[in-house]
């Protein structure tokens, strides 16, 4: 603890390079009791990947049955528990965790601290996840099959499930628990354990985003949390909260929800926001453009998250003038992120910009992101949402904020940080054929969508008219590749890396990439910062 709290140490505090000689456990233990924050990191990530195989799985499900009118594959209530399972398991399992797989891993190498503030807690954070997966997964073996009451999980539908829904329940609590744990840690962390000289206005915005993105997670998930214990109360308890029978009432269990889940979706989306703001500047060779309009930006974007809930509910019966609030503040919180495209826009503007895989990612996420922007700006005006409601309009609009947002930007930062965390350059050919057909299998799987739904084909339903056959047939044609493609990277990109297989990756693999991490050796070694380093006047890089 000493060699963390000395910041008088060896003249420049260069991380010790141990190679892969470390005082902590081999072999299975090492990955069991993993206390250090690259293993738990490395942990989430490979966590993350199963749970988008297997939620990637249940979507081609869904398309295979939407391919054509009528029924083929499964019946209408299985697909809804897929459409249900499926939303669970992307957004609690592969989605979120794979964030945090990336604060672990980047958070302390980016702010010059030896490891995550409470490193038992961290490994701790992480297994608590492999029982709610498995109960997550498992609820489809269970008498009467998965939850199918949507991804919301809106009474009264839990109200009738079967025993899967209290599976369900216990999963998403534990799910809870591990985010507000790995919360508290990512605050610690950076409020305490930065670099001397590092201070929170030099922040890598990855940090900020996720210092922010944390608070929003313990604000809002103990919100969930009681929406679902109101849940099982009234499924065994007899309360009656949502019960209308009993006095209750079912929209307020969509109040409640809401709550949690608009916050939520921007906790999907600021660590995306992070990442291109650290990726853009390396590859357009200039600072970010308006580092503090960018902070200041996501600080207001996850205060403004709070105050917009019910759009998501306009055709609950809300008087016109609560309609006419949650619109404005809608329209309202599109203004910081717009902000950021902007100062994207603005920092490649006249850079000498090259189009390495992690910048193709980047310039993708900031396109595609940009029309779910728009699609969102759209359902935001009560009178058209009212018409959009529940359509496959509202399916594409957050498929272009969720895949094509915080999965792009994953990729990004995957292309962009493994040379540092494996010490192997990646194949750049194939990185862009990733690139290259996830973008294209991408939108021909959802841009079809925003049609379906101007025409009026409902979510949610396993059969459709004959009109809508020629777009649902196309969509899960792309829906099939896009598939194929994470496959294509699993196996061609990420396995070689961790087989060692590659071109050794230098220190600094990209010439205008700044940070702290660049400024230990490639593969990261299992201690780096023992000694805090020393910063030079803009906090990214050492002296020494």
């Amino acid at each position: 603890m000493s060699a963390v709290l000395d910041n008088h140490g060896h003249a420049g505090g260069h991380a010790h390079d141990h190679g892969d000689h470390h005082h902590g456990p081999t072999g299975w233990r090492r990955w069991v009791f993993a206390t250090n924050h690259k293993d738990i990191g490395t942990l989430y990530l490979l966590f993350s990947f199963t749970m988008l195989m297997i939620g990637g799985v249940l979507a081609l499900l869904i398309r295979a049955e939407l391919f054509q009118p009528g029924l083929q594959v499964v019946n209408p209530e299985l697909f809804n528990q897929l459409t249900t399972m499926h939303g669970l398991i992307m957004v609690f399992g592969a989605i979120m965790p794979a964030f945090v797989g990336f604060a672990n891993w980047m958070i302390p190498l980016q702010i010059g601290a030896s490891d995550m503030a409470f490193a038992r807690m961290n490994n701790f954070s992480f297994w608590l996840m492999i029982p709610a997966a498995i109960m997550l997964v498992s609820s489809f073996f269970m008498p009467g099959g998965a939850p199918a009451a949507g991804w919301t999980l809106y009474a009264p539908l839990t109200l009738q499930m079967g025993p899967s829904m209290d599976v369900g329940i216990f999963a998403m609590h534990i799910l809870g628990a591990s985010s507000i744990m790995g919360s508290i840690n990512i605050i610690v962390t950076i409020l305490n354990m930065r670099a001397p000289g590092m201070t929170l206005m030099k922040m890598p915005m990855f940090a900020w985003t996720w210092l922010i993105t944390a608070y929003l997670l313990i604000a809002v998930m103990p919100v969930l949390a009681g929406a679902i214990t109101m849940t099982l109360t009234d499924r065994h308890f007899g309360t009656s909260f949502f019960n209308p029978a009993g006095g209750g009432d079912p929209v307020m269990y969509q109040h409640i929800f809401w709550f949690f889940g608009h916050p939520e979706v921007y906790i999907m989306i600021l660590p995306a926001f992070g990442i291109i703001s650290q990726v853009v500047p390396a590859f357009s060779r200039k600072k970010l453009f308006g580092y503090a309009s960018m902070v200041y930006a996501t600080s207001s974007i996850a205060i403004l998250s709070f105050i917009v809930w019910a759009h998501h509910m306009f055709t609950t019966g809300m008087p016109v003038t609560g309609q006419l609030f949650f619109m404005y503040a809608t329209m309202l919180i599109s203004v910081p992120t717009a902000v950021k495209i902007f100062n994207w826009t603005a920092t490649m503007w006249r850079g000498s910009m090259t189009f390495e895989t992690p910048m193709l990612w980047a310039v993708g996420f900031i396109f595609v992101f940009t029309i779910g922007g728009f699609t969102g700006l759209i359902l935001a005006m009560a009178p058209i949402d009212i018409q959009l409601q529940d359509t496959y309009y509202v399916v594409a609009h957050f498929h272009y904020v969720l895949v094509a947002g915080s999965l792009f930007a994953m990729f990004s930062a995957y292309y962009y940080w493994s040379p540092k965390w494996t010490g192997i350059m990646y194949s750049e050919t194939r990185g862009k054929i990733h690139f290259w057909g996830s973008l294209i299998t991408f939108n021909i799987t959802f841009f079809p969508m925003h049609f379906l739904g101007l025409a009026g084909m409902p979510r949610r339903y396993a059969d459709y008219p004959m009109q809508f056959a020629d777009f649902n047939a196309l969509a899960s044609v792309g829906a099939l590749g896009f598939g194929l493609m994470q496959v294509y990277f699993f196996l061609f990109v990420v396995l070689p890396a961790m087989r060692g297989r590659g071109v050794k990756a230098p220190q600094k693999p990209w010439e205008a990439a700044e940070g702290l991490e660049w400024e230990v050796p490639s593969p990261a070694p299992f201690h780096t910062f023992e000694v805090p380093p020393k910063l030079d006047a803009t906090a990214t890089r050492v002296i020494g």
